[in-house]
């Protein structure tokens, strides 16, 4: 069974309405949504935003529904000059940017783990099947919302993400995170938190990020709009073609 993970019930609600024979599950203030997506066995759950959250929900669902990988999607602010609204960031290497627990280990290294990133998952087939989808963008889309967003030629990237419990929306901010982590190109509030937990688990991980804003004094988008009308139907596309 594949777990899919996203910080937004918008982000999610196009695979909700793909979704076969339901069962639902409350647990610790979440609705886990179990069953078939694209002939594939499924558990859905929206953790709420932030590292907290978002590792709470993945420790209940690894623990309680027997997962065989976890794949989180979801939206994120670009921090790299190349990125623009509606690219997609498979992710690579995720780092905790807020975390700093010198001088008894180097900025942004995990205590015990002595790990300063987690790696995701081969993610080699989650490529492709990102291309596949944006090769078929317009089955997906409504030219009224992607003109909306000014998306006009969206792109996939495989790079590394900045996770952190800060809304990023300043260019003073952007700056810092690119002198710190030169190499992250978006940044969001769970991923490496969910990467820690399925790392302690030994249970593969993935991670979709749609680019809605650029995370600067301009990210005032309707996130709502934005996560129901493009990002879960990305992740509508992408996972389509990643089970088939």
């Amino acid at each position: 069974m594949t777990g899919i993970i996203s910080a937004m019930q918008e982000e999610i609600q196009a695979l909700l309405h793909e979704l076969q024979q339901v069962t639902t599950t409350e647990k610790g203030m979440r609705t886990y949504y179990t069953g078939t997506l694209f002939g594939k066995k499924v558990v859905l759950v929206f953790s709420r935003w932030g590292k907290v959250a978002s590792a709470a929900t993945t420790t209940q669902l690894i623990n309680d529904f027997e997962v065989k990988e976890i794949i989180f999607t979801g939206v994120a602010g670009a921090i790299h000059q190349d990125l623009n609204i509606g690219d997609i960031v498979i992710g690579k290497n995720l780092y905790q940017h807020d975390l700093n627990a010198f001088p008894f280990y180097e900025k942004f290294e995990i205590p015990i783990l002595r790990k300063k990133f987690l790696e995701t998952n081969d993610s080699e087939k989650l490529l492709e099947a990102t291309n596949v989808f944006l090769a078929t963008y317009q089955q997906y889309i409504a030219l009224e919302d992607s003109q909306l967003f000014d998306i006009q030629t969206p792109k996939v990237v495989y790079g590394d993400i900045a996770s952190g419990d800060q809304f990023i929306s300043s260019l003073k901010k952007i700056k810092k995170l690119n002198k710190k982590l030169p190499t992250a190109i978006c940044v969001e509030m769970e991923g490496a938190a969910v990467a820690q937990v399925c790392f302690e688990y030994e249970v593969p991980f993935s991670i979709i990020r749609v680019i809605s804003d650029k995370a600067n004094d301009n990210a005032t988008i309707d996130f709502p709009k934005f996560a129901n009308a493009i990002a879960s139907k990305y992740a509508l596309g992408i996972l389509k073609n990643y089970f088939s």
